[in-house]
């Protein structure tokens, strides 16, 4: 059932929690990142680590129901307790560097994203690089959101939400959109999202404080399995923003301990800048996609809450809107 309990403000510092859970994710996880050789025997031991984590620090609520759709898209619809089908809808695109996660990996998350905003959650399985290059992941993601509108959803009656190169797919998608000016999903909810693939922001960032998961040096060569032989000045890999003011409303959540959160900055910069309409919230002392990890970071479920206020307020604004002009 989709809770009504209140959403809180964000933390205005970190906790001794999270501090905790940093130091020990440094040490432990973040640790073995920087050792994983990039070859296919590494790729498969990352995915593997990642999905224990995943699984282990994850939590699915009692109730939740799966259905897969194999063709022509491959996903999951993951359907939290009490959440049935309906008039919308949610698009999900998963993160961890083109190349480690799945619709399986992200079905906690999902499931919790939807008991808590009450809508079904579509979670795309796009191929995965190093297997499946650039640019197989965003033409899988256009699939998807394709395939969603011919089962009878308008684009504005779909949420696109996504989490670290997820962020990246998902820009792409929005801005090949509006530069067609085709319709656009009614929000984008972006968690800890990578935009700069070069990782020279996130190295600026690392340089204030080294994020407890994962460098720099060995994120980027994660990516570089998915865009290698590829000029990192594509406009499809470095993103343009000047059709911003085309683009629907973004909530972006970033963990105040991860180097992405300059990302984030970043992006919410480049929005309002361009005429777009962003909302940013940095949350101290949390890492990369907290909000996969309650078992973890229990702020996770906080910010899942201010996601459904997010969407919440939009409904309000537009039937306001329709009020108006009716």
């Amino acid at each position: 059932m989709r809770t009504t309990t209140p959403a809180p403000p964000v933390p205005s510092a970190s906790t001794t929690r999270s501090d905790l859970a940093a130091a020990l994710t440094r040490y432990g996880f973040g640790a073995a990142t920087g050792l994983i050789p990039m070859n296919a025997p590494g790729v498969r031991l990352a995915r593997g680590l990642v999905a224990a984590i995943m699984g282990a620090l994850g939590s699915t609520p009692r109730g939740t129901a799966v259905t897969a759709v194999r063709a022509p898209v491959r996903g999951d619809w993951v359907l939290g307790p009490g959440v049935t089908y309906g008039r919308r809808a949610i698009y999900y695109v998963h993160g961890s560097a083109y190349a480690i996660c799945s619709a399986r990996t992200h079905r906690s998350l999902a499931a919790r994203l939807s008991a808590t905003t009450g809508l079904p959650v579509f979670v795309v399985d796009y191929r995965l690089a190093p297997e499946h290059p650039f640019p197989t992941a965003a033409g899988d993601i256009a699939v998807g959101w394709d395939w969603l509108l011919t089962q009878g959803y308008a684009a504005e009656d779909l949420v696109i939400a996504g989490d670290s190169a997820g962020g990246h797919l998902i820009c792409d998608l929005l801005l090949h959109r509006a530069a067609t000016d085709r319709p656009q999903p009614a929000a984008a909810v972006l968690f800890s999202p990578l935009i700069d693939l070069t990782f020279a922001l996130a190295a600026e960032q690392e340089r204030v404080r080294r994020d407890p998961a994962i460098s720099a040096a060995a994120a980027k060569r994660l990516v570089d399995l998915y865009t290698a032989g590829v000029d990192p000045e594509h406009p499809r890999l470095r993103l343009d923003f000047w059709r911003s003011d085309r683009l629907p409303p973004f909530l972006i959540q970033a963990g105040g301990a991860e180097m992405l959160s300059a990302d984030a900055r970043y992006l919410d910069a480049e929005l309002r800048d361009h005429g777009g309409a962003s909302t940013l919230e940095i949350w101290p002392g949390l890492m990369h996609v907290f909000q996969a990890l309650p078992r973890l970071a229990p702020e996770a479920d906080a910010a899942l809450l201010r996601v459904r206020d997010f969407l919440a307020a939009l409904d309000t604004v537009a039937a306001h809107t329709d009020s108006e002009a009716s």
